[in-house]
């Protein structure tokens, strides 16, 4: 354990120092190099920000109105059968489209039912399994300048339907 600590306290000096003697080396401005990359950051996030804004209102929007109680409803009535908690499925909807959201709905199924219940772990490891499909899509996307996306929507939901089903057997069916 104690190892652990140390490697956690001394990780960032000893990557920054990495990169730095690296520069000195290889005879290049680090400095000037950070600041080009700076630079660039301050530009892709000014791009990306009109998405960033319209996926959030969208959020709030799709919450606001009802959808996603609705959509949650539908899909709680279906996967019921199979015995997934139907309380974890506002969770799912939400996860793909914001993790703040799906931290705040996580942060109430831990005050319903506690994190070390059968529901609370399978939420945890769903949030842990899963990514923020629509978001991540919309912000990458839209920072390289994707416009042919293929088959990257039906190859995400496949993983995080792949990650949630993984969260319910764990939680479900393994003694943890």
């Amino acid at each position: 354990m104690s190892f652990l600590l140390f490697l956690s306290m001394y990780m960032i000096p000893f990557v920054l120092l990495y990169v730095v003697g690296y520069a000195f080396l290889k005879k290049r401005d680090a400095y000037g190099d950070f600041v080009r990359g700076a630079g660039e950051g301050i530009h892709t996030a000014f791009a990306i920000l009109p998405t960033l804004v319209g996926l959030m209102t969208a959020v709030g929007i799709l919450r606001a109105s009802g959808f996603l109680k609705w959509l949650s409803d539908i899909l709680g009535r279906l996967f019921a059968g199979i015995g997934f908690p139907v309380q974890l499925v506002p969770l799912a909807v939400v996860r793909l489209f914001s993790a703040s959201a799906a931290t705040g709905f996580l942060l109430d199924i831990f005050k319903e039912f506690g994190p070390d219940s059968k529901i609370g772990i399978i939420a945890s490891l769903m949030l842990s399994c899963t990514e923020t499909v629509f978001y991540t899509m919309s912000v990458y996307f839209m920072a390289a300048k994707v416009t042919k996306t293929r088959y990257t929507l039906a190859g995400a939901l496949l993983s995080v339907f792949a990650g949630i089903a993984a969260s319910f057997f764990l939680g479900n069916f393994l003694q943890l």
